[in-house]
């Protein structure tokens, strides 16, 4: 059964006219002014073309019924003296062809105007069977007609039966238009040109890089929306530097107790009630580290161009030491510079691979370099996650063990830090089943 809905949709202008600003604007100037011409054009042919060329048929086909009559005459006028004639007064050339009958209509041209005006006048002025080939001459019109016992052949010039000087009004229309249309591409290119800047500032702000260079410009309403995002800009990073110092200074004052608290632990008899304490020590700092991490982002960072295969390499190895058991496989050019807040996306991956080390005996990591875009895959031979929680997995604080138990560890910010980390850099992380029937998470970064 055909879906008209989705034939409808498939057929609807919008899916073939340019989606780009200023490729619309363009549009905007340019349609219109075609349909201008358009319409200039066939009133000037219409009006202009068609009468003037009426007028000239009807002068030339006058002149030649003349000819005719003095032929046909009682006191029938010798050839010479009506090639004289013609040639002296009516600037056309004759001859009289006895015997001879009309050849085959030869085909008529796409633009039929001239002949549809001299056969209307011969058939009106005239009224014998005749001949025309407006084409075939060069700058002449060759017009035969029949009479008794001959044919009568005129070739006139072009110039006197149409009117000529039409590709004046068509240049001077086309230039001026040509001319326009620079101009206005011009003025909307330094009007669309701010827009873009802008556009280009909130992408990069949205992927964490510096925007020092971007000033207002353009139109008022440009350089106020431009002006506006300055100062959201501007209040964004006064509040991030706010909570920064805040959070800063309360790390100070959770980590200097734990820190007093390590070193009393360090000072006692070994027992495994000290050992315990100790790795409750250790879980609370982890704990806190994910706390902070959360909370503080990584708006403060600079971006800076790194080797992702030497960056891959240190988490590997971390990772390793971490979970001696597993095996971690990577796949990554040798060299492969990518600029990126190293800290945050050091951390980002760090916190995926290692989520795949605490529920998997093998992890493999695969960079994929595409043209927009820059991919690293993170999958596993674990369980994996249930489909219905793979969006849920990045809530802050959910988790799918609900104990929290130190085996399976975290605090629930791991993958939310990771989302947190991939959209400030611009991209995203997606989860999916992976190959080895685990889980597969996706860090997609634009380049």
């Amino acid at each position: 059964m055909v879906n008209w809905a989705n034939l409808s949709g498939y057929f609807q202008l919008k899916n073939y006219m340019p989606s780009g600003l200023y490729s619309r604007s363009l549009m905007i100037i340019i349609i219109p002014i075609v349909l201008i011409q358009i319409v200039a054009g066939y009133i000037f042919l219409e009006r202009h073309w068609n009468t003037v060329t009426k007028r000239l048929s009807h002068a030339v086909i006058s002149d030649l019924s003349l000819l005719v009559d003095l032929r046909m005459g009682d006191t029938q006028t010798d050839d010479e003296e009506l090639i004289r004639l013609a040639d002296e007064s009516f600037e056309m050339s004759i001859a009289f062809l006895p015997g001879e009958i009309l050849p085959e209509p030869v085909p008529r041209p796409f633009v039929d105007l001239l002949d549809d005006s001299l056969s209307d006048e011969i058939e009106n002025q005239v009224g014998r069977p005749f001949w025309l080939d407006t084409v075939s001459v060069g700058n002449y019109v060759d017009v035969r007609l029949q009479l008794p016992g001959e044919v009568m052949r005129a070739l006139v010039l072009k110039s006197k039966v149409y009117a000529t000087n039409s590709h004046i009004f068509i240049v001077w229309m086309t230039g001026t238009s040509l001319f326009l249309l620079a101009v206005s591409i011009i003025f909307l290119r330094n009007q669309i040109r701010p827009i873009e800047n802008l556009a280009e500032a909130a992408e990069s702000f949205g992927r964490g890089r510096d925007i020092q260079d971007f000033k207002p410009s353009g139109a008022s309403e440009v350089r106020q929306a431009a002006s506006a995002f300055l100062d959201m800009r501007d209040r964004i990073k006064a509040q991030i530097e706010q909570r920064t110092t805040m959070l800063a200074g309360v790390s100070h004052d959770l980590r200097t107790p734990l820190t007093r608290l390590k070193l009393q632990l360090a000072m006692l008899p070994r027992s495994p009630e000290i050992l315990g304490l100790e790795e409750d020590i250790i879980e609370m700092e982890d704990m806190l580290e994910d706390y902070l991490s959360f909370a503080k982002g990584f708006q403060g960072e600079k971006s800076l161009e790194i080797n992702i295969r030497n960056l891959l390499e240190e988490i590997r190895e971390s990772a390793k030491l971490r979970k001696p058991g597993t095996d971690i496989f990577l796949a990554c050019p040798p060299t492969l510079p990518f600029k990126v807040k190293r800290r945050a996306f050091k951390r980002c991956l760090t916190n995926l691979v290692n989520n795949a080390c605490n529920h998997a005996k093998e992890v493999h990591i695969i960079v994929k370099m595409e043209e927009e875009s820059l991919n690293i895959i993170i999958s596993d031979n674990g369980p994996g996650i249930p489909e219905d929680s793979m969006n849920e997995v990045f809530r802050p604080f959910f988790r799918l063990d609900q104990a929290r138990n130190a085996e399976t560890g975290g605090t629930g910010l791991g993958l939310s830090v990771a989302r947190d980390v991939a959209r400030g850099h611009g991209g995203d992380i997606y989860l999916s089943k992976g190959a080895q029937g685990g889980l597969e998470a996706t860090v997609s970064v634009p380049v």
